[in-house]
């Protein structure tokens, strides 16, 4: 059974690498899910970094995957594809997925997540990749106990004020740096105990005496080698480090293997969009498990800076390498249509 479908969409695509503006509307047939699969007809889905790396040509798809942009939607879906249970056309849902930001997705159905009650589209289209990222650095990966001390690097961020709420949910002390007194103040509001302007104060020293000088026991890094080293040196005994991103062009960074050794420490790296289908599947039951949860008991709740038109991509993008944004950008599909 399926709804009367349209037989062309919009969707973004950067055919030429470049800056914001080669972030552009194609307009392409619709997609039609096969075994496993649903088709979703999206109202909303966002801008990510690594949605402005592969508009740069350097994170390319995963091989089979279209070169849509976009890494996570939210919308009901229009079709179902054969052997998929446990689904109906016209339930409202989120999913991570590749190509997101068009009028139409397929997405296999094991990476489907209900949209929370109480949330609009365009809340739910903020949570899958960020909260997907968070917590298989948190949880899954990183092993946080409530008793243990976080530092998030890039708190105001939208995978960064997931992560914040994420550690805080979850009982443990967070710190978090941001650039500027607003996105500090910011990532109070989500639940940072200790919120550095790393413009004004060295992130290694303030971590220090908040730790009264033991370190932190967990960090969620998304700056890569320029924050290496003081990384290390913030992190206690048996401290782990988790990389997700890396922001500086040079990706190299020397690690002081003395001060591995000395403290037991661990780094772990990690990225999600190359992932099989069956293993971002069970990051997606995690999710279901232990984060949706939070959002019904107002433990969690979005963290949107701006909405902007499909039409606006090129500005979304803008918006999201300004750094001036605090929280997720999210496209609209349904404005102006």
């Amino acid at each position: 059974m399926t709804t009367s479908l349209p037989t062309e969409m919009r969707c973004v695509v950067a055919p030429d690498p470049g800056g914001p503006e080669a972030a552009v509307i194609a307009h392409r047939p619709v997609p039609r899910p096969r075994a496993g699969e649903v088709l979703v007809r999206v109202r909303a889905s966002s801008v990510s970094r690594p949605d402005t790396i592969q508009r740069q040509g350097l994170y390319p798809p995963p091989p089979g995957a279209p070169d849509v942009l976009g890494l996570e939607l939210a919308g009901e879906i229009a079709e179902l594809g054969a052997d998929v249970e446990g689904w109906q056309i016209g339930d409202q849902v989120c999913a991570l997925t590749i190509g997101g930001n068009a009028d139409f997705c397929v997405v296999p159905a094991a990476l489907l997540l209900p949209v929370p009650d109480g949330l609009t589209m365009l809340e739910a289209a903020s949570l899958p990749e960020n909260l997907c990222t968070a917590w298989d650095a948190i949880v899954r990966r990183g092993h946080v106990r409530a008793d243990e001390t976080v530092l998030v690097h890039g708190g105001s961020s939208g995978l960064g004020s997931m992560a914040i709420q994420l550690a805080t949910a979850l009982g443990a002390s967070v710190a978090a740096t941001a650039g500027s007194e607003a996105k500090t103040a910011f990532c109070r509001e989500l639940g940072a105990d200790l919120a550095v302007n790393y413009r004004d104060v060295d992130f290694l020293e303030a971590v220090k005496e908040w730790t009264s000088g033991s370190g932190v026991d967990f960090i969620v890094d998304l700056v890569g080698a320029d924050y290496m080293q003081r990384n290390l040196q913030a992190l206690a005994l048996d401290g782990r480090l988790s990389v997700l991103a890396t922001l500086a062009e040079d990706s190299i960074a020397p690690v002081d293997l003395r001060v591995m050794l000395r403290r037991r420490l661990t780094i772990k790296a990690a990225t999600l969009k190359a992932r099989s289908v069956e293993q971002k599947a069970e990051v997606i039951r995690g999710l279901r498990t232990d984060v949706w949860p939070l959002f019904a008991s107002g433990a969690m709740k979005p963290a949107i800076d701006s909405v902007f038109p499909l039409g606006e991509v090129a500005a979304a993008h803008a918006r999201l390498e300004s750094s001036q944004h605090m929280g997720k950008i999210v496209l609209d599909l349904t404005a102006g249509v």
